[in-house]
């Protein structure tokens, strides 16, 4: 493979890595390649926080401009056309006239050419001032002139409840942008023709639970498909290529897993493509930025593809050969197809990054963390387990490298995932590596209500919250213990968000499993964090619906969630607790940890509690993740090791 060499990779021993060196933000990422394929662009993070955005040539293999990102946090980078780059960024901070703090994501357009920054919609510039998620981009213009970008327009400066409309943005000059269609109070998304012009129109009205799609007919609006339901069951992603019919991503009832459908603009029938597995959901669309659909990933420890193109199937199938146990995540491409960015990680790889041309050979373009070798990487393994109602549960195991010829009597980490609706892959975890870094078996139980493994799977966890979702991750312990692989006095549960939550319940309700306690982000008391939801939402909004069904099964009384609230059960707390939690978090507010320390002070049980300055909910600076992840280490080892 020929290699550009941008980040070369690092030949450090194992014993000399840190948990710090494990936490660090990868030094390359969200590298995306242009419509041409002659240039790429990628986020580097380094020293003291520092943080660009680079744009090189490819033919030349040099550096055309870059970007100082430390006054932004970037979530995505990609090229709108030749000369422009999209960078969408959040940043959390008060708003005058609004209640606490907004996470104000949005979008930038930087000029590769000479170098000025333009902020494409700006709250209060003929849109709503207290609004977020302003980075989308749902087509451009024929001359690429113009971006065609949703956000909330009001009527008047009094107006409080803003329509949703489609906004035509000047890449060159943003100011004052121009409302392309104007939404109606229920509108969700659009999605636009080769010429800009709004060809499909979502709708959800959340006071009379119904889904909508209106389809244009000439003149006129028909509307080709209508469900009432308090929480949309059916995604609609993008266009097909001829941008004759939606796709839409739905549960096929045959296998109980997602599938993917096309819904005629012209009949308002759906089709089933075949693209649908008995082994796996259809999880995420491959989706140009005119919104064309080409093809779609499948759900799994790792990934798996289709494509309309089978002779694409068929190279992404052979680049997957080349990597075999290891997670290839397409990442971009270039407008024509000729060249695929993949993204490798695994047992063995801590992240790099391929150009993968048509003809010619591969090229590695960067490596995401060139501190780690492959030889500082510990192994991951898979295994199910049943829990005690039979429950098939798969599981994730990273090993620690140093006792791999015995795997017998191991302290250990059990590490449920966030969400709780998402699941662990086989990747770079940095929390999990850094642990088994310093011996622990990292286990991270698929639990009930996790996606990915069919909608039975996903469902068993309706209402489960701190019952038969914790029994899982209670059963992945007992298991293991039998097995003899791991220490019964030595283990510890640790966890983000919703992880976090499981963590706290592991001490609550099964306190003897476990020496320590670890919580990032977590939720503690329920019955708080669902009367916030229904104050920034309001009651009928779908999202309240969603989580009374997810914590509750739709029965949310304050008596049912604080019988699985932690924070209500501090006096049952044997293992000593840390609590990390970023003050910017408007996700899982603060004062879920706050109030978590409190009860626990309060039954004089051993706490601490570690407040990350300026953080969010996703530890988003290589400062916050370091720090949590040394003290989790730190704290961890304090506790288990001999």
């Amino acid at each position: 493979m020929l290699s550009l060499f941008l980040v070369s990779p690092g030949v450090a021993k194992t014993n000399e890595l840190t948990a710090k060196d494990y936490g660090a933000l990868p030094k390359v990422s969200m590298l995306t390649v242009s419509p041409s394929g002659e240039r790429i662009a990628f986020r580097m993070t380094g020293e003291n926080d520092s943080d660009i955005a680079v744009v090189m040539s490819l033919a030349e293999g040099k550096r055309l401009s870059a970007l100082n990102l430390s006054e932004i946090t970037p979530e995505s980078i990609y090229f709108a056309n030749e000369n422009e780059l999209i960078l969408v960024a959040s940043n959390v901070r008060k708003l005058w006239g609004f209640r606490g703090k907004l996470d104000l994501s949005t979008a930038y357009a930087f000029n590769v050419a000479d170098g000025e920054v333009r902020q494409l919609l700006t709250p209060g510039d003929v849109i709503y001032a207290g609004q977020t998620g302003l980075g989308s981009i749902v087509g451009l213009s024929p001359d690429n002139k113009y971006a065609y970008m949703p956000a909330y327009v009001p009527d008047s400066k009094n107006d409080q409840s803003p329509r949703k409309s489609l906004l035509r943005v000047d890449l060159d000059s943003p100011r004052y942008p121009r409302v392309h269609f104007k939404g109606r109070s229920s509108s969700w998304d659009f999605f636009v023709d080769n010429k800009g012009e709004v060809i499909a129109h979502e709708l959800f009205d959340n006071k009379r639970n119904l889904h909508r799609m209106l389809a244009r007919h000439g003149d006129e609006w028909k509307e080709i498909y209508r469900k009432e339901t308090s929480v949309p069951s059916i995604s609609f992603m993008g266009l097909t290529p001829d941008r004759e019919s939606l796709i839409a991503i739905a549960n096929n009832g045959e296998t109980n897993r997602n599938d993917f459908y096309t819904l005629s603009l012209i009949t308002g029938e759906f089709a089933n493509l075949g693209f649908g597995r008995e082994d796996a959901d259809v999880e995420y669309t491959y989706t140009s930025l005119d919104r064309r659909v080409w093809g779609v990933r499948y759900s799994g420890f790792t990934p798996s593809y289709r494509f309309f193109d089978p002779a694409l199937d068929q190279r992404m199938q052979d680049i997957q050969a080349q990597f075999a146990g290891h997670s290839v995540w397409l990442r971009d491409w270039s407008a024509d197809w000729e060249h695929l960015v993949v993204y490798v990680e695994g047992s063995q790889v801590a992240g790099d990054y391929y150009l993968f041309p048509k003809e010619g050979s591969p090229v590695l373009l960067a490596s995401a963390r060139p501190q780690i070798s492959s030889e500082q990487i510990h192994p991951i393994a898979t295994m199910n387990f049943k829990a005690r109602d039979g429950l098939v549960i798969p599981t994730l195991l990273t090993l620690p490298r140093t006792r791999m010829d015995n795997l017998k009597n191991l302290p250990a980490v059990i590490l449920p995932h966030g969400g709780p609706a998402a699941y662990d892959r086989v990747s770079f975890d940095w929390l999990a590596q850094a642990l088994a870094n310093r011996g622990y078996l990292v286990v991270q139980p698929q639990f009930r209500g996790s996606t990915g493994f069919g909608l039975d799977h996903h469902l068993a966890g309706s209402g489960e919250w701190g019952v038969k979702m914790q029994h899982d991750v209670t059963d992945s312990v007992d298991t293991l213990v039998r097995k003899g692989i791991i220490d019964p006095q030595r283990v510890c549960i640790a966890g983000m968000s919703y992880g976090g939550y499981a963590a706290l319940a592991g001490g609550a309700f099964t306190p003897e499993k476990y020496r320590c306690v670890v919580s990032v982000n977590g939720v503690s008391d329920l019955e708080q964090m669902l009367r916030g939801e229904r104050r920034d939402h309001g009651k009928n909004h779908w999202v309240v619906s969603y989580w009374e069904e997810s914590m509750a099964r739709g029965e949310a009384d304050k008596d049912r969630l604080r019988t699985v609230s932690p924070a209500r059960f501090a006096e049952n707390f044997q293992a000593p607790v840390l609590l990390i939690h970023g003050e910017d978090d408007v996700t899982v507010p603060i004062r879920q940890s706050e109030y978590m320390h409190k009860q626990l002070k309060r039954k004089k049980k051993a706490v601490e509690f570690l407040e990350l300055k300026d953080e969010t909910h996703h530890l988003v600076t290589g400062t916050a993740r370091m720090q949590t992840t040394e003290a989790i280490v730190a704290f961890i080892d304090k506790h288990l090791q001999p």
